[in-house]
């Protein structure tokens, strides 16, 4: 995976999906197909959230330099837009390789929100590898889209840039066979689930280096010495997307300002405070939708009244929200802990606070929890964020853990030696196929040997061992010999008591 300047957070989904995408030589299971849709959800939202700060650079730019220095600002402005049109013509292209893959393997299914063919295994290695080649085809667009954006930037810039768009072969694994960059992403085995995250990693990518060069490019027009006979004033905000109910911030200065110098800053009829040149509009946002705000900037002249500049500004508001996901199963089990994985948009995972009816949550790093549920039925799971503003609520369903298989002599049934009957001394209750580590204990059971024209030997024991009696009755037994245990019961994590399926053994 190349380098760049990404976030932690982009970082680390990229690593996450290079683990996801290794684990589907094991298996596909629903629980992976289901990380794979988490991961394009969050790569989706980053890309958007990078377009947005693209968007506003543009705006920003367009709104000062160009207007400012229009002549030296317009080269610099039609620079960064083929930056832009590199781009998109990428993220086109690649949508429409997202449509013949919905096309070729099924669309959303609002059942689980999740493509309905996100399990095809064919899908992917056949549109992408063996018959239309589409993968060779991308990768030689990613080489080109990254050379076409180095060369938009000067030497000097170039020489210290790495772009996280590129395609690389995947490193060599000691006892596994070389792989090249495409069939490691859409070859043999690639469901099409991985293959569509695989794409949209491609545009976040794309994204993320156009926003690197974008803001080298129109960088230039600030290193040659400008000469302040024209002003505007300018607001730059944090971030244009905030939750209700959390602070919006904004500083607002002159594109070309004197830092020994304050102005008077009024937004809505309300004084901004400034220090060294700048003020910080500060709100707290409520509703949600687009927000405007407008106000006006006074600069005092060498000679004369202040001169007075508008200034507005924008941001989005939404309403708050969280995902809660459950790391193994789409219920809580009574008995065991059931990992969670919670994220809210916009808020750190460090200044979440979990609630859960019917339970306890422990944990809590990197956005990790354990639940622990005590009844049937249903538990909610409640998130919230700074000064208790609630981001959402999650209901899981509660059940127990399954009943357990019976075994003696490694069988719940069916023929085996009397020598391997004769051999053994414990009742076992094992688990198969759950996805947690669940031990249950047999407290009670009843043995029945029958043997051919004598009377059937019954006895009981508690635990989960022979007694003396039934140890002795057993040393007996011979080819023929039929032996029951019944009446098992078998307690696990959860406490419950369990009544197991009888064993029927045939000695040979």
């Amino acid at each position: 995976m190349a380098g760049g300047k990404q976030t932690p957070r982009q970082r680390m989904m990229g690593i996450l999906y290079l683990v996801l995408l290794g684990l589907i030589a094991l298996d596909v299971p629903d629980s992976l197909l289901d990380a794979f849709k988490h991961i394009s959800d969050s790569l989706t939202a980053s890309k958007t959230n990078v377009q947005i700060g693209i968007d506003q650079t543009f705006k920003t730019f367009e709104a000062t330099k160009l207007k400012e220095q229009q002549k030296r600002a317009q080269p610099i402005l039609d620079n960064a837009l083929k930056a832009k049109k590199l781009s998109d013509d990428l993220n086109e292209y690649i949508e429409g390789l997202k449509k013949k893959f919905i096309q070729e393997a099924g669309d959303i299914d609002p059942a689980t929100g999740d493509y309905s063919g996100r399990e095809n295994l064919d899908v992917s290695v056949h549109m992408m590898i063996n018959d239309q080649k589409y993968a060779y085809e991308l990768h030689k667009k990613i080489d080109e889209t990254r050379n076409g954006l180095l060369a938009l930037l000067k030497d000097k810039e170039r020489a210290g840039v790495n772009l996280s768009l590129d395609a690389p072969n995947p490193p060599h694994i000691n006892g596994f066979p070389d792989k090249d960059w495409e069939n490691a992403n859409f070859g043999e085995g690639i469901p099409m689930a991985a293959a569509m995250t695989a794409l949209i990693k491609i545009q976040s990518d794309t994204k993320n280096a156009e926003n690197e060069v974008v803001k080298k490019i129109l960088g230039e027009v600030d290193q040659a010495q400008v000469t302040l006979d024209q002003f505007r004033a300018v607001a730059v905000p944090n971030s244009n997307y905030v939750i209700a109910g959390q602070p919006y911030k904004a500083d607002i200065y002159l594109s070309a300002y004197d830092s020994h110098s304050n102005p008077a800053i009024t937004v809505e009829g309300s004084s901004v405070p400034t220090s060294n040149g700048v003020g910080t509009y500060s709100t707290i946002a409520s509703g949600d939708g687009l927000k405007t705000w407008t106000g006006t900037l006074l600069v005092k002249q060498v000679d004369g009244p202040p001169k007075s500049y508008p200034i507005s500004g924008q941001y989005m508001v939404a309403k708050p929200s969280a995902v809660v996901s459950p790391d193994k199963m789409n219920v809580l089990y009574i008995g065991v802990p059931n990992p969670v994985t919670v994220s809210a948009p916009g808020v750190a995972t460090s200044s979440l606070k979990l609630s859960i009816s019917g339970g306890s949550l422990s944990g809590g790093t990197g956005g990790h929890y354990t639940a622990d549920v005590k009844a049937l039925g249903t538990a909610k799971i409640t998130v919230m964020g700074d000064k208790g503003l609630v981001l959402g609520t999650s209901e899981f369903r509660v059940k127990r853990i399954p009943d357990p298989k019976p075994e003696f002599a490694g069988k719940s049934g069916g023929n085996t030696s009397a020598a391997n009957i004769r051999a053994q001394d414990k009742v076992f209750a094992k688990l198969d196929n759950f996805d947690f580590d669940a031990k249950f204990t047999v407290t009670r059971f009843t043995l029945l040997i029958a043997k051919p024209r004598q009377d059937v030997v019954i006895s009981s024991t508690t635990g989960s061992e022979l007694s003396a009696a039934m140890r002795t009755a057993m040393s007996t037994v011979t080819p023929g010999t039929t032996i029951v245990f019944k009446d098992i019961i078998a307690v696990g994590p959860d406490g419950s008591q369990r009544g197991l399926d009888p064993i029927v053994i045939s000695a040979n």
